[in-house]
């Protein structure tokens, strides 16, 4: 089965980023071995790195479905099956084709046949290795490059899984670094797997790096866009030529920024259930352990679950203000028991409202409910916990303060006077205020004032490390500089304000006044026609969307063909069939109805899926080095609806702020990296 049958050819099969990028794992990988192969069963060998590919992506039941009976790592010892044939999937590295060769060589194989595939373009070095070997070149059913290596971590998101993108970038002693170009290298080699999975030619803008004046030298640092596009550009001018009908002419956008285009977004508390469940809780990726009653019903017991996809409950309410997931799990908990006889007479027994325990107890007693009723509980403690530890943190005042820095609200006196009023705020929540003023105000960390805040605070001497590294995120002092493009800046009527008031949607939850850069950015000024002002971004937007970016600004790797020029979002239709974002997403203000459609409800999306979806226009793909952000995530699947265009976004990594925080240590500390809570 060839990927451009999967992708283009199935009229009305609206599927997603991830979804394609399993189906070519499952079928154009996995299912393909099974016409040259005699072994009903196989076993798949993976690297580190490829088996988070695999898990991203797929689930074991979907492995196992295509046939494999046993999943093993290539560096761990294991048992010879030389009657069952093998399926590689590793990265194409000196190191694994050592051991690849080490299983299938000599007169004894691990295994009797061996069918290879290569998570990106192998050099020919490797491949003569290979060849010069000839007792393995009979045991090969397949050698093939699947140019699939980035890790689908969401239905419109990915990540090239590059932890330490700001040290080996954006440090002061990254420059000229052997692990700055390496870093730069596989990051573009990952990227492009996307568009080959995606059978996609993109336009390729990038930031381009700006100074103050001709006297100002630019860094290595200011050219890390540049490079990148660069990098993406060469991989994609290969595929044009060994990928069998890739695409000769532009499909996409893609627009390569870096973190500097918004230093806030990674550090500011996000409201929504997704957001403050990974920044409050300890959980292990999407991983969450909580305590069940055991079965004897004497003592509990740890159960770990994960927060994905399959779960319904998390569907609807991951984009959601924490005050709106409360009120509709009540909703669905009241729900529930009122049509339950069984779950009435447990409630009148114990008397009162039915509480997490409860319902946990029920999930025994209530066989039948039990996924249900599990699946409830789970979300009503997390809800709980939640709002415990808002209350207890004192972060409605810390939100509240920040929202106030960045929409100009409040200034250098109100952050005072928090930092000395509020004694019962955490450093770490200080330490996230004053980063916040560091990203607006860096002019008022070049004397001892910042030095007397950071005092003040009571942080620690890592904890200014982080808030003196913002700095080196910034790009040329946006005061002198008289050219456009992304900062934190905007031209908007009050004096102080940093970012503008979304005065074409309605009054927001309140704390949630903030959006990310990249929200702003892709919003295409079709959304802004009722509005007298627009923001830098919005422009931007329309002219990326037109083939109109200004070259001063931002460069485009390829110059698009006259046929790319002026395509309106809306009219621009796929050739191909549209791929559907994430079925059900949801969210809410207090000022607005509930049934109001706002982009993020799982009504507005779906009302619209089974007719607009349908005539798609072409995908934006952005790209974020340095890690992107929660909000940002969820801004893709706000503006794919908006835009009627897929937004896809991409990153080096997906950090939530404790990480963030240790990665800007990391750029100029001795840290460990597993200082990261990953």
């Amino acid at each position: 089965m060839s990927l451009d049958s999967d992708t283009s050819s199935q009229g009305g099969d609206h599927r997603s980023f991830r979804h394609i990028t399993r189906d070519r794992l499952l079928f154009e990988m996995l299912r393909s071995t099974r016409k040259n192969s005699k072994s009903t069963w196989k076993v798949l060998i993976m690297d580190k790195f490829t088996v988070k590919i695999m898990s991203y992506a797929c689930k074991m039941a979907d492995i196992t479905e295509e046939g494999v009976s046993l999943v093993e790592d290539l560096y761990k010892r294991r048992q010879p099956l030389p009657s069952l044939d093998a399926i590689y999937f590793i990265q194409p590295t000196k190191e694994n084709i050592v051991m690849f060769l080490s299983d299938m060589s000599g007169r004894s194989p691990l295994y009797k046949k061996a069918y290879v595939f290569f998570s990106s373009p192998v050099h020919k070095e490797l491949v003569a290795q290979i060849k010069k070997d000839s007792s393995v070149l009979p045991r090969i059913g397949a050698l093939s490059e699947m140019n699939l290596e980035y890790f689908a971590i969401d239905s419109q998101g990915f990540t090239t899984d590059h932890e330490r993108a700001l040290e080996e970038l954006f440090s002061e002693n990254a420059e000229g670094s052997h692990k700055y170009n390496a870093c730069l290298n596989t990051m573009a080699t990952r990227i492009s797997t996307v568009f080959a999975s995606m059978r996609e030619f993109p336009r390729v803008h990038y930031r381009v790096a700006k100074t103050i004046d001709a006297s100002t030298m630019t860094t290595l640092r200011d050219l890390v866009p540049t490079k990148l596009a660069a990098g993406v550009w060469n991989c994609l001018a290969k595929y044009k030529t060994t990928i069998p009908e890739f695409p000769q002419t532009e499909t996409c956008e893609l627009l390569i920024v870096d973190r500097s285009i918004d230093q806030i977004a990674p550090i500011i508390h996000e409201w929504t259930y997704d957001a403050m469940c990974h920044d409050l809780l300890c959980m292990d990726g999407n991983k969450y352990v909580h305590e069940v009653p055991s079965k004897n019903g004497s003592a509990t017991e740890k159960k770990e679950v994960l927060l994905e996809d399959h779960d319904p409950i998390w569907l609807e309410l991951r984009h959601a203000h924490i005050a709106d997931a409360s009120e509709r799990l009540h909703d669905k908990m009241t729900n529930f028991v009122s049509k339950n006889k069984a779950a009435q007479l447990h409630q009148a027994r114990n008397g009162g409202e039915v509480s997490t325990r409860d319902l946990q107890k029920m999930v025994q007693a209530l066989p039948q409910y039990s996924d249900q009723i599990d699946k409830l509980s789970l979300h009503v403690e997390i809800a709980g916990k939640l709002n415990n530890i808002i209350r207890e943190q004192c972060l409605r005042d810390v939100g509240q303060l920040e929202q106030d820095l960045v929409f100009g609200d409040a200034g250098t006196k109100e952050l005072i006077n928090f930092l000395r009023t509020q004694l019962g705020v955490s450093r770490e929540n200080k330490l996230r205020l004053l980063m916040i003023y560091a990203a607006l105000n860096p002019e008022k960390f070049e004397s001892d004032k910042g030095a007397k805040l950071m005092q003040l605070a009571g942080l620690s001497v890592d904890d200014m490390i982080a808030v003196n590294n913002m700095r080196c995120l910034c790009g040329p002092d946006t005061k002198k500089s008289s050219g456009g493009g992304f900062t934190l800046k905007f031209d908007v009527h009050k004096k102080h304000a940093h970012r503008k008031e979304r005065t074409w949607e309605e009054s927001a939850w309140a704390l949630s006044r903030f959006y990310p850069v990249l929200e702003g950015c892709c919003l295409y000024t079709q959304t802004m026609l009722n509005t007298r002002k627009h923001d830098q971004i919005i422009e931007l937007i329309e002219k990326l969307s037109k083939g109109e970016l200004p070259k001063d600004e931002y460069n485009c790797m390829n110059d698009p063909s006259p046929s790319a020029h002026g395509v309106p979002t809306s009219s621009s239709v796929r050739t191909s069939p549209a791929h559907s974002m994430r079925s059900r997403r949801t969210g809410g203000t207090w000022a607005r109805p509930r049934g109001s459609d706002d982009g993020y409800s799982s009504d507005s999306v779906l009302k619209h899926a089974s007719s607009d979806f349908k005539k798609l226009g072409q995908r934006i793909f952005v790209f974020v080095i340095g890690g992107a952000t929660r909000s940002e995530l969820r801004a893709a699947h706000k503006l794919s609806s908006k835009l009627k265009r897929e937004v896809i976004l991409g990153s080096s990594s997906l950090d939530d702020p404790p990480q963030f925080i240790t990665k800007l240590k990391l750029m100029s500390a001795e840290l460990s990296l597993d200082d990261l809570q990953i």
